[in-house]
């Protein structure tokens, strides 16, 4: 985490930047997901955000298989900025230490992870799945890696302890449910689209997340894991507060992207998230959520860390 006192003011900024440069058009690749997962909705709403407030930034959106599938094209340079889940973000930088760093550019939102299952079944807890058919949301997508890690953090492996299912889209998984095909759907984030599909339907679901201990067990393995919070009403039929673990998810930019683009990119999500009626998808995409995820200010592309200090959010 980055030491408190480099968090300051977050007051208005009075200029940021030469307006002859702010006007210009410019291109930015940007890699989303499949469709019905998490990022899509996300993707959607951002685009909208950042035209809103710079109508000649021209963000060009790149269909792709997920937060892995940015991950890798971002580090060939074949898109600008990516949608990148936190713990696809860890794994990439363990498994590729010797190449140039993927840097942020912002948080999206938490994402917090957890399953869904058929109100009418026996299953309330993790372990009542074992050796059941569970939908862990398509390979590669930052859900599935996402369960991988909080099952290994119990000492469980996905592929061996359970009966797999990674589907080809997304959709597929609230039905293989409610059909009783699968005993559990596995989703992260809030309000996500298989969970609110599930919910939506006349029998609705009950969640199921780790227990106080299986938390405290998964963090100790895996810190970048944090416990947070589903508020109560995220969901039809959810009433109370669910607890479990996950991590924020990144727009990440590729390693050679020009510092002016990473400037005006923070300086247009910075203005976005000041407008009176931020959208519900990117109401988590702030500057101070940024600051409070990064371990280091060498993790942000440097065109933002420019920006931060011009706009007095760090010194």
């Amino acid at each position: 985490m980055i030491r408190r006192r480099t968090l300051l003011s977050f007051a208005p900024v009075v200029s940021l930047a030469p307006a002859t440069a702010l006007a210009q058009t410019m291109e930015v690749r940007f890699g989303t997901s499949t469709a019905g997962g998490g990022f899509a909705p996300y993707a959607a709403a951002l685009v909208d955000a950042l035209k809103s407030v710079d109508p000649v930034l021209d963000i060009k959106p790149v269909i792709t298989g997920g937060a892995t599938d940015n991950a890798d094209r971002l580090q060939r340079s074949d898109i600008d900025i990516g949608l990148v889940s936190g713990e696809v973000m860890y794994e990439w930088l363990s498994e590729h230490p010797d190449k140039p760093k993927l840097r942020v550019i912002s948080v999206i939102y938490s994402t917090p992870g957890m399953f869904a299952v058929r109100p009418d079944t026996r299953y309330h807890r993790i372990r009542d799945l074992v050796g059941r058919p569970v939908v862990w949301s398509p390979r590669g997508t930052g859900s599935a890696v996402q369960a991988r890690y909080v099952m290994q953090g119990l000492g469980l492996d996905i592929d061996r302890d359970f009966e797999p299912i990674y589907p080809e889209s997304f959709a597929d998984g609230p039905t293989m449910v409610i059909d009783q095909r699968a005993a559990a759907l596995w989703g992260s984030g809030y309000r996500w689209p298989g969970f609110v599909a599930l919910t939506n339907q006349p029998a609705g679901a009950r969640f199921i997340v780790p227990t106080a201990a299986e938390i405290a067990q998964i963090r100790a393995k895996y810190p970048f894991l944090a416990e947070l919070t589903v508020p109560g009403g995220m969901y039809p039929g959810q009433y109370e507060p669910l607890t479990t673990v996950g991590a924020w998810s990144y727009i990440l930019a590729r390693p050679d992207l020009d510092d002016g683009v990473g400037y005006r990119l923070a300086r247009s999500l910075y203005r976005a998230e000041r407008a009176a009626m931020p959208s519900k998808h990117t109401v988590q995409t702030t500057a101070r959520n940024t600051l409070a995820a990064i371990g280091s200010l060498d993790a942000l592309q440097p065109g933002v860390v420019r920006f931060y200090r011009e706009a007095r959010l760090i010194q």
